[in-house]
This record gives structure tokens, sequence and C-alpha cells, in this order.
């Protein structure tokens, strides 16, 4: 017989919000707006370059190596060092740091099934509590651009609680915040190490949303799901 849970934490980006997604769009915009065509040869460069750089970058981040202002910079220095006769600074980095950023939040993608899934949840009684290290003010935005934020209870980040996932200092926080007891608490995410590992190390239950199986595998998980719909045979 399956656990009874009676709180639910759950990763925002990339398990409800399709942050990829919407962040692709947003880049074509940025593209466009700082006419960095004249600088690459085609925009899969620039595209290519800045994935690379961002996945570095708050994989870092996560481990608490870097700071949030080294991350904003670096993460479009790095591709406008790609470029041809074009000169990174901070200050063109920042502005288009806050178009990209003003860009993404505004935009109402989802993953598929993610409004189904926490209806679902809604009318199971679940209490739910989104756990993300995403930035304050972006956060919140993109709750509103993708009509989210009515089924959380609780929104718990990374700036408030003074850590990342997948430190425990971060699960810990949100145990507190909440008043969720760490036995009959569910962690739902997409990211092993952030998500996963991270609750599991403090003695939360972690429910793996595997999107891409043909790259990451995990047995260590409570339960692994590849798509949001599965989520609903569980809870």
């Amino acid at each position: 017989m399956m656990k009874k849970y009676v709180d639910l934490f759950i990763d925002f980006d990339d398990t409800l919000y399709d942050t990829h997604g919407n962040a692709t769009i947003a880049l074509g915009e940025v593209f466009e707006a700082f006419s960095l065509g004249r600088h690459f040869p085609q925009p899969q460069v620039f595209y290519d370059a800045y994935w690379r750089a961002n996945i570095d970058l708050w994989t870092s981040y996560s481990k608490g190596e870097i700071t949030r202002d080294y991350l904003i910079v670096e993460r479009f220095r790095r591709p406008l060092s790609v470029g041809n006769d074009i000169h990174p600074t901070p200050q063109l980095c920042l502005e288009m740091s806050d178009r990209f950023l003003d860009a993404c939040s505004s935009k109402p993608g989802v993953v598929d099934g993610a409004h189904e899934l926490m209806e679902h949840l809604l009318r199971r009684g679940y209490r739910m509590h989104m756990c993300s290290n995403g930035f304050h003010e972006v956060q919140y935005k993109k709750l509103d651009a993708c009509g989210m934020r009515h089924y959380f209870q609780t929104v718990i980040l990374s700036e408030d609680a003074g850590a990342n996932k997948p430190s425990p200092a971060f699960f810990e926080y949100a145990l507190r915040q909440t008043g969720a007891n760490a036995a009959t608490t569910l962690m739902i995410g997409d990211n092993l190490q952030t998500d996963i590992r991270g609750a599991m190390a403090v003695g939360i239950d972690a429910l793996f949303f595997n999107r891409y199986p043909e790259h990451e595998k995990s047995t260590e998980a409570t339960y692994t799901v590849t798509s949001l719909g599965e989520i609903r045979q569980i809870l």
C-alpha cells in the first residue's frame, strides 16, 4: 500500500513550467532586439552557446559556488564572446538579462499535463508548496503568467531560504515554513541532483519526473515517471 502523503514539495521550472521552451522563445526575441545577427553567422550558434553556459552556471549556483549576480552577467557574457566583433561589457550583459528575464517571465507555456495534474492534486486535498532555486522577482511573474499561483499554499525560494537545493538547509527551511512533516512529505521534481537527492538526504521521499529517460537513469528515487500524467496514477 502506498504511503499517505499530506504535503507535496513541487519544483517549478521544467517540472510544471516549460522554462526551456519559454526561454527559447525569449532568446529569439533578445537576438532580434539586440541585432545579434550582425555578430553571429546564424542564431543557433548563439543559442547553443547560451545553453551550454546556462547549464554550467546553474549547476555551480545550486552548489553555492557562484553568486546570483555572477550568473546573471556570465550567462550572457559567455555566448556573446563567441560572436564576431562584439565586446560583452557587464552593462550590455545586464541589459540583455533584463530583457530576457522580462520576456521569459511573461510566457504562459507549461509542461504537458501540468494544469491537469495540479487540478487533480488540489481535488485530492494535498497541501502543495513550490520549492525553487529561481529568482524571487521572476518566479512570481511566471506563476501569474501561467495561472498557477493559486495552487500553492507556500512558495519556498532559495533566496528566502538562504540556501539552494540540494542543500539540507533549503529543505529544512521548507519544512519549517510549511509546517510539514518529512515523513509525510513528497518532493516532485525533474532534477535528479537538486530535487531528488537533496530531498532524500533529509528523509523526504522523492518522485523523479524523468523527462528525458534516454539521457538520465535513476533507481534511487522513491518513484519515477516520464510524464506528468503518470503522477496522477500514483497520487
